[in-house]
């Protein structure tokens, strides 16, 4: 395995660590279901239609998904960026046909995990089983709520510095009516919060 493997696997095991300790020889067995992969920008990973069976981690690049509406408008669900976990969850969890498509908005690298796998691991280990349940509650229950709440209680602009916080470099990387859409308003909206920004420093 090369330096930039091992690096990159000692990446996920960090982020496996930030949710509960994971024991060596856990570990290896997760370590042994993954695999290393480059996509180029605008490589599609899940179609809408298709059944997930991959979840990915990003070591670095950036990847949107989106959902299509009947008159063929695309709405962005969600934007991933380096250290998140990518995939349809529910597609993944019940084996149906995804509704969003998962597309790489920049050259990416990803670690991909067999879900079947993955969940079969989870389950044998007492360990990854306490991860697992750490990282629904912080993902799935914690800050789908504060996603929530932070829709109906800031304005845009508050949502805009919030993303910012986290990814400062973000409007540099991404079109801008990628991030609109993440963050529900039009391009338009967005350009206007962005100059009035620009005008209080």
């Amino acid at each position: 395995m090369s330096i930039n493997q091992n690096k990159y696997l000692d990446d996920l095991k960090i982020k496996f660590e930030g949710y509960a300790p994971i024991s060596e020889s856990s570990w290896e067995l997760i370590a042994g279901i993954t695999e290393i992969q480059s996509i180029k920008k605008g490589d599609i990973l899940l179609q809408n239609g298709q059944i997930a069976k991959e979840i990915y981690f990003i070591i670095k690049g950036a990847l949107r998904a989106y959902i299509t509406d009947a008159a063929g408008t695309l709405y962005n669900k969600n934007i991933f960026l380096e250290g998140d976990f990518a995939g349809s969850k529910a597609s993944l969890l019940q084996q149906t046909a995804s509704h969003f498509t998962i597309e790489a908005l920049e050259d990416s690298i990803l670690i991909q995990l067999n879900y079947k796998k993955y969940r079969a691991l989870i389950e044998q280990n007492n360990d990854l089983k306490n991860y697992y349940i750490a990282y629904l509650e912080k993902n799935w229950v914690i800050e789908k709520e504060q996603r929530e709440i932070a829709l109906v209680m800031q304005n845009a602009t508050e949502r805009y510095l919030n993303l910012l916080s986290k990814h400062p470099d973000i409007a540099d990387r991404i079109p801008l009516l990628h991030i609109a859409s993440h963050l529900g308003i039009t391009p338009t909206q967005l350009s206007r919060i962005r100059k009035n920004l620009e005008k209080d420093l």
